[in-house]
């Protein structure tokens, strides 16, 4: 066999696996996403649900700080549960993904944000998964993760794994 025959042979399976690739793209990525987020969601949820409310403890910025502690508590835990839930079923999708956004910038000033900073280099010591020492840097990281990983599931939709789908396919 000639090389150009191996090259050609190798192009026509780049070219199949891409097309296959393809015809996946609107269905398994946004549903990898929405599982993941649901079971990160969900987790963060029930550990509130059958915890205790720490938001007393918490500065929240304005207009959230206008509600009773109680009443983030119980507005978090919600749409943490049922956004988990409509996350995995693709119900809803963009809504929740909106909700979970909102959620998740409120805790990321209230909670992860860092204390005290006054340059740059301060603030990006912030960006790791855990405040290990204290040292007021903040630990954003992993929710700046899930902000952009609701983006796709906001801006494109649920995928063709999804209620949404096939509500919108019966009813469109």
């Amino acid at each position: 066999m000639h090389i150009c025959s191996f090259a050609t042979a190798g192009l026509n399976l780049y070219k199949k696996i891409i097309e296959s690739l393809n015809f996946f793209s609107d269905s398994i990525p946004p549903l990898f996403l929405r599982v993941l987020l649901a079971w990160e969601f969900g987790e963060a949820g029930f550990e509130k649900l059958h915890g205790t409310n720490w938001f007393v403890d918490i500065a929240f910025p304005f207009p959230f700080n206008l509600l009773p502690p109680d009443i983030s508590w119980g507005m978090a835990t919600f749409f943490e549960i049922t956004g988990a839930f409509a996350l995995a079923f693709g119900l809803a999708t963009r809504f929740f993904s909106i909700s979970l956004i909102i959620l998740t910038i409120v805790a990321i000033a209230s909670v992860h944000w860092p204390a005290n900073w006054s340059t740059l280099s301060e603030l990006i010591k912030g960006y790791r998964i855990v405040d290990e020492n204290g040292d007021g840097f903040g630990n954003y990281k992993l929710p700046v993760i899930y902000l952009m990983m609701l983006l796709p599931l906001l801006f494109g939709g649920a995928g063709k794994l999804s209620m949404d789908y096939l509500i919108n396919k019966r009813y469109n």
